[in-house]
């Protein structure tokens, strides 16, 4: 049990790291090579928050742990919703332009649909994680599409998430002299971030088996363990009052755990979910549809509603251990 619990602690916080790490090196590389802000901002960077859920579902999945794949990302995504825009909206109110609440917010909330839906009848085929796979690129084509409307909010995103530092080389021609460094870290990060995953996978599943906790439960774990860097992020951007990168953080990680987390288990392990009930898909749904409501009315998520959000995330905490 003891060398469970070290699994898991240090398989979290190399996971967050190399994760973050990651990232960085993705846009640093992008920007050497003059690839549009706009790919940066809505794919490479919404991509790299959800490398922790990737990897550990899909290793989860290759493992026969289909069902702790699943409820990782339901997990992850209703974690999203609570609390990390709960955290942040106690710093500061979530303000939103209406535009990006009928597009990208409609686009998550189509994402966590049709993952409902997939999860309906207790089974994963393959044939379903490509269509989800499908799915993840038209959604990216998509916020691609929207985001090149809006550069600017774009390129604050990419800034005031840390992706580059203020000591960072600036022009394009120093960027090209730091790129060989820079692939050789991403690769670096990109291992440790699978050999992490591995070791907390190991953890909570031996962990699991100990205690006899439920799929539910452990994936309550790995899903907080995973949002952790959206949560860091979130309350940055928060305290540097930047809650629309708050909100598109979340919104762009919940619709890659959706489609692009779920499609990939899905391919690489199908089978049945036996673990995974209809409480944790109706609390992730329900999570969605309130913090959506929040955003609309007002244009924004006030601190009692991040209250609100926050209380419910510790609802489904002790619902997941019971």
């Amino acid at each position: 049990m003891l060398l469970d619990a070290i699994r898991i602690i240090i398989g979290l916080v190399a996971l967050i790291y190399a994760a973050d790490r990651l990232v960085k090196s993705a846009v640093r590389i992008s920007r050497a090579f003059g690839v549009s802000v706009v790919l940066i901002g809505a794919v490479i960077v919404g991509f790299g928050t959800s490398v922790p859920e990737f990897v550990v579902s899909a290793i989860a999945a290759l493992e026969g742990e289909l069902d702790l794949a699943v409820a990782n990302v339901l997990s992850s995504n209703t974690s999203n919703l609570t609390l990390v825009l709960g955290s942040a909206a106690l710093l500061t109110p979530i303000i939103a332009r209406r535009r990006i609440i009928k597009r990208e917010g409609a686009l998550m909330l189509a994402a966590v649909g049709v993952l409902t839906a997939s999860l309906g009848n207790s089974w994963l085929s393959a044939w379903e994680g490509f269509v989800l796979l499908g799915l993840l690129c038209v959604a990216i084509w998509l916020m691609i599409r929207w985001s090149s409307e809006d550069p600017d909010a774009v390129m604050a995103q990419v800034r005031d998430a840390g992706d580059v530092d203020d000591d960072a080389p600036k022009g394009r021609h120093e960027w090209r002299r730091e790129v060989g460094k820079e692939i050789l870290i991403g690769v670096a990060a990109l291992i440790v971030t699978v050999i992490a995953a591995d070791s907390l996978l190991d953890g909570v599943v031996g962990f699991g088996e100990y205690f006899g906790l439920s799929a539910v439960f452990l994936g309550l774990i790995t899903g907080v363990g995973t949002s952790l860097p959206e949560l860091a992020a979130g309350i940055s951007a928060a305290r540097h009052k930047e809650p629309e990168l708050v909100l598109g953080n979340v919104l762009g990680s919940n619709i890659f755990n959706s489609l692009g987390v779920i499609g990939l288990a899905a391919v690489l392990g199908p089978g049945a979910l036996t673990e995974i009930t209809v409480v944790p898909l109706a609390l992730m749904v329900a999570s969605a549809l309130i913090a959506g409501i929040f955003s609309f009315t007002g244009q924004k998520i006030s601190r009692n509603e991040g209250a609100i959000l926050l209380a419910a995330f510790v609802a489904y905490a002790v619902y997941a251990f019971i």
